[in-house]
């Protein structure tokens, strides 16, 4: 730790993810997005990473149990009829959706069709069986890709005395980016973790992460386990 101007700043993994003020953020790991039969997968997404996160994550998880860690399930949560979305952020997804339809047969009206996903209540939405939250532990509903942004996860995390967040998930370029970045905006230390986290493009993912590494804390899983074993079951 180092002081400038009468302001304590963190400067190692230890502080850093100290227990007794961290959150363990896992965000979107969700059937629609990791799961076969889910909404990626019915696009034609690349399921080959995304499949992988909930085994990757579930140490994580496990040893932020174990030694006192908030957790907090982030869940992408739309309604029906696209109520909570925006021309704007319609928009966005629509040329993603083109994007990833280029070259083929498909057409605007066909990948405009393709805009959907984790409508609340339905399978596709539901956390994953592997990382299913436990009693006492927060789900924080979000419609946008930074869960910071019109969700409630601020306001928990200050008034649990947190000040830094570990956050992991997907997509590496959209919710995990936006979500890691606004919570270094809304004042809290920010560590990603890069094993924990995936796209299904690989120079997409490894951009982000280019960039994040550039502004944020970017470590391996097994650094953040070993900080946290130090501290023993709670």
């Amino acid at each position: 730790m180092i002081t400038v101007d009468g302001r304590d700043i963190f400067t190692t993994l230890e502080e850093l993810v100290n227990p007794q003020y961290t959150a363990l953020l896992l965000i979107d790991i969700q059937n629609d997005y990791c799961s076969p039969g889910g909404y990626f997968d019915k696009m034609g997404t690349d399921m080959s990473v995304f499949k992988l996160i909930p085994s990757r994550i579930k140490p994580v998880l496990e040893a932020a149990r174990g030694c006192g860690v908030m957790v907090v399930h982030v869940q992408m949560t739309y309604y029906p009829k696209h109520m909570s979305e925006s021309g704007a952020w319609l928009r966005m997804v629509y040329k993603k959706r083109l994007a990833e339809a280029e070259g083929s047969a498909e057409t605007e009206e066909l990948a405009a069709l393709r805009l959907g996903g984790t409508v609340e209540g339905t399978w596709g939405w539901q956390i994953v069986d592997e990382l299913a939250p436990q009693p006492g532990e927060i789900i924080v509903k979000k419609h946008r890709s930074s869960a910071f942004i019109g969700t409630d996860l601020d306001m928990i995390l200050r008034t649990n005395g947190i000040k830094s967040v570990v956050s992991v998930g997907v997509v590496t370029d959209g919710c995990v980016e936006s979500t890691a970045r606004d919570a270094q905006f809304f004042d809290y230390y920010s560590v990603l973790l890069r094993d924990c986290v995936a796209t299904a493009k690989r120079d997409i993912h490894e951009a982000a992460l280019l960039v994040l590494t550039n502004r944020l804390d970017v470590v391996d899983s097994s650094e953040v386990i070993q900080v946290w074993a130090k501290r023993g079951p709670v």
